[in-house]
């Protein structure tokens, strides 16, 4: 990167790049808290600034040390290491042609004429899966998290976990114009939650575990798990129209989210007239917990000859005949008097 100037700054989906005067270009993803931090400005305006800090940044990865006046140093930095950088070594006009962006969907704002009405239909169509599972899929669409999916669906007035291939062509058009709507009004703003629209759900969605959750006019937003990502829903608003994947009690007790309710389990039985739980002793080892068998002795393994018990009318048992134990001849061996023998079968002296 020595002696290069930086040329331009690109972006798809939640991946942005710096275009350098030749390559290798630096691709960069944030991840959950990645951040890029410049020496002379403070570029993270909508975050709460804690406290004046030490340069270089903590948790910072790499620095780009800028030449010229003024001074200025930009750092990449990221508390969680979620976030990742690499350096692509294709001309500028291939990146999004290059692995990891040309396995990644259409951006709803800088792909407006590929992901069109009809694109977004064709794809909705040829999958099964919960429509919010299928927004968030990167292979699908670029660049939308957890909230826009959230902003989306709750602006086109549909469930999160109805299935892709169940929505009239109304309903998908809709959905289409409000996510390229929502994607665009949140990059014009630069991400600014303050000046987000009013109506907006995400104004609001920030209160999961609150007794009382609801839109200014009243309305209860309830939560659910969809895609492995908590949703926020207005039931009544966002209606099912056709097949989903789970359904959500609509008719939750009003106290703002849906509580999953723990698991009954069932206790175990007992194996063998021992708590199936207790460690067993198996070969001269102590085993862990929740072992199923127990080694029997011989005296309690039942005998192949005792036959079992007869369902007879009058009650009485039939006795279990054995068949006669085969003699075996013992040999007899004189121990001397000079010694005696133990119970363990040593030898000692007299």
């Amino acid at each position: 990167m020595t002696g290069k100037k930086v040329l331009d700054a690109q972006q798809q989906g939640k991946y942005f790049w710096l275009v350098m005067s030749s390559p290798p270009h630096p691709l960069m993803h944030f991840g959950m808290t990645g951040w890029m931090k410049f020496s002379n400005d403070d570029s993270g305006y909508y975050k709460e600034k804690k406290s004046e800090e030490d340069w270089p940044p903590r948790f910072m990865k790499f620095i780009l040390k800028m030449e010229g006046d003024p001074e200025c140093e930009v750092a990449f930095v990221d508390a969680r290491r979620l976030g990742r950088i690499r350096l692509v070594d294709v001309p500028a006009d291939e990146m999004r042609k290059t692995t990891p962006l040309k396995e990644n969907g259409p951006d709803p704002v800088i792909d407006k004429d590929i992901l069109t009405r009809a694109w977004l239909k064709d794809k909705m169509n040829r999958k099964k899966i919960p429509i919010k599972a299928l927004l968030l899929d990167q292979a699908n669409i670029s660049g939308v998290g957890n909230w826009v999916a959230d902003e989306v669906l709750y602006q086109a007035r549909i469930h999160p976990e109805q299935y892709s291939n169940t929505f009239s062509d109304e309903q998908a058009n809709r959905l289409h114009d409000k996510l390229i709507e929502v994607c665009t009004t949140a990059c014009d703003l630069l991400a600014e939650s303050s000046k987000f629209p009013e109506d907006w759900l995400m104004k609001y969605r920030w209160g999961k575990g609150k007794k009382d959750n609801r839109l200014p006019n009243g309305t209860k937003i309830t939560f659910i798990t969809v895609g492995g990502r908590t949703s926020a829903v207005v039931p009544s608003l966002q209606k099912k129209t056709g097949e989903v994947a789970a359904d959500v009690d609509e008719d939750e007790e009003d106290d703002g989210y849906v509580e999953e309710k723990p698991k009954k389990t069932k206790a175990k039985k007992a194996v063998n007239g021992t708590n199936a739980e207790t460690p067993v002793k198996v070969s001269g080892r102590t085993r862990g917990k929740q072992i199923d068998y127990k080694e029997e002795s011989e005296e309690e393994q039942p005998k192949k000859s005792q036959k079992r018990k007869s369902a007879s009318t009058n009650g009485v048992k039939d006795e279990a005949k054995e068949s006669p134990k085969k003699s075996k001849k013992v040999k007899v061996e004189e121990i001397p008097e000079t010694t005696s023998r133990r119970r363990s079968g040593r030898q000692s002296r007299g």
